[in-house]
């Protein structure tokens, strides 16, 4: 059996080992790529008052959430600034308070891709109709569309991959 560990269980027992306790209500979902380390966290949501709409109750969500980003702030660079220098990854911050999901800071990392022209005309179909600023934008907003529409496939993949990862991980390892 390998001792080597899984990069995402790494990173959350990393961050578990770090986070304050109390900073948030439940063990954070730790997210990463190449470049980037997401850590969400997840606070309670303010006492609802009895006679708030459902307005006002968004607002004092939004003013909960950003009195924790304020009041928390030292504490997530520190944290960040270490994961940063030991992982070689930038770490972006969020919240989930409820059904609301912020992010403090995230990245937007350039890539480069190779389009035929069938493709690149997509991009500036488009951009001509108002959907981007951009064949760049055009490119992100497709990929976003690919990623809501296709999740459960996608997640059946990243399933797949982790599975062979343990599989590779418990077979034979030579010297």
């Amino acid at each position: 059996m390998s001792t080597r560990r899984a990069p995402a269980e790494t990173l959350r027992d990393w961050f578990a080992e770090r986070l304050p306790d109390g900073l948030f209500d439940e063990p954070v979902k730790i997210v990463f790529d190449r470049e980037e380390i997401t850590v969400i966290g997840s606070i309670a949501a303010p006492t609802p008052d009895p006679g708030a709409s459902e307005i006002e109750q968004a607002v004092a969500t939004a003013n909960w959430i950003k009195t924790f980003r304020e009041r928390t702030r030292q504490t997530r660079i520190e944290i960040a600034s270490d994961a940063e220098h030991i992982f070689g990854r930038k770490v972006s911050w969020g919240v989930t308070c409820g059904d609301i999901t912020q992010m403090f800071s995230t990245l937007s990392i350039p890539v480069m891709t190779r389009l035929r022209q069938s493709e690149r005309r997509l991009l500036d179909t488009l951009v001509d109709a108002g959907v981007a600023r951009s064949r760049s934008d055009a490119l992100g907003w497709c990929v976003r569309q690919v990623g809501e529409h296709t999740e459960t496939w996608l997640s059946d993949l990243r399933e797949a991959m982790r599975r062979v990862e343990e599989v590779r991980d418990a077979g034979p390892h030579t010297q």
